[in-house]
């Protein structure tokens, strides 16, 4: 059961309307960052865990993520108030009108589709997914993954409070990014509390590859440190050793019945290509500067 109580979390307290920036304000809003994609992540891992604390916990953040959804749809509002007006009334002349939606930005795309409301897309106009939420109903899986969309959301944040000069706009995203700060710290615990949380899953790793270190990428650039390096690593750098790992031949296979071969054997020879062709084609008949060297057509008998 949820209810609403009509005070906001933190005061909202905006200088003037600003149509951009309202704009950018949506990203955490209905972004994949934003206030309801945290909301709904963290309410459906509530409903499906099976542990009592982590449950509390996950509807506890749900719900102040719901509060957060309000305290930024709130100064996307403000901001677009004034145009919002304005629009509805056709109260300035065409040219100042569409400068006012403007503002420098893209938001008459949001004045003119939503009437300047706190509409559920992101900054560049997208609307809201659920494919933004990636739980996937392993705790170890997602506390790590609310744990980096806690970091994410604190980085936006700060992106947005660098974009903007006004002080009680500042204020308000200073709580709402330090409040991602705090809900990391939470879920980082609840993470460690679960004794063996790593490799995620009840299945353990093969003890041939748990260890191993390929390095693929070789020539100027290559580095070494705790990641790569050290008592828990072998290190493979031999390219021969990087390939059929499992000591195969590196090949795939599959056995198939006697019918089904003969039926691919046959579809092959059908599709086979001649090596020996070298015929004409569309780009060697249209070829024109910049296509390269081409097939030349015979000269005519």
């Amino acid at each position: 059961m949820f209810m609403h109580n009509k005070k906001l979390m933190y005061t909202v307290r905006v200088a003037e309307p600003n149509p951009a920036l309202a704009t950018l304000m949506l990203e955490q809003f209905g972004g994949p960052q934003g206030e309801l994609a945290a909301a709904m992540r963290y309410f459906t891992q509530g409903l499906a865990d099976e542990d009592v604390g982590r449950r509390d916990l996950l509807m506890d953040i749900a719900t102040e993520e719901l509060s957060h959804l309000e305290i930024i749809g709130s100064i996307v509002a403000m901001l677009n108030r004034g145009a919002k007006g304005k629009l509805a009334e056709a109260a300035e002349e065409e040219a100042d009108l569409y400068a006012s939606m403007t503002s420098g930005g893209e938001s008459h795309t949001m004045s003119i589709l939503y009437g300047g409301g706190t509409a559920l897309i992101n900054s560049a106009g997208v609307p809201w997914t659920a494919a933004y939420i990636d739980s996937i109903g392993d705790p170890a899986c997602d506390l790590r993954s609310n744990i980096a969309a806690e970091s994410r959301a604190k980085i936006v944040y700060e992106r947005l409070i660098n974009v903007t000069d006004d002080a009680g706009i500042k204020d308000a995203l200073t709580f709402l990014m330090t409040r991602e700060v705090a809900h990391q710290k939470s879920f980082e615990k609840a993470l460690y509390a679960i004794p063996a949380n790593f490799p995620p899953g009840k299945l353990p790793g093969h003890p041939d590859f748990a260890d191993k270190y390929y390095n693929m990428s070789q020539g100027d650039g290559d580095a070494s440190g705790s990641w790569n390096e050290g008592e828990q690593w072998e290190v493979v750098d031999d390219r021969e050793a990087q390939a059929a790992v499992d000591g195969g031949a590196g090949d795939a296979s599959v056995k198939l019945a006697a019918s089904d071969k003969k039926t691919v054997q046959a579809f092959a020879a059908r599709t086979r290509s001649d090596p020996s062709a070298n015929p004409i084609t569309g780009a060697d008949l249209g070829a024109g500067p910049g296509a390269g060297r081409t097939t030349p057509m015979e000269a005519p008998a």
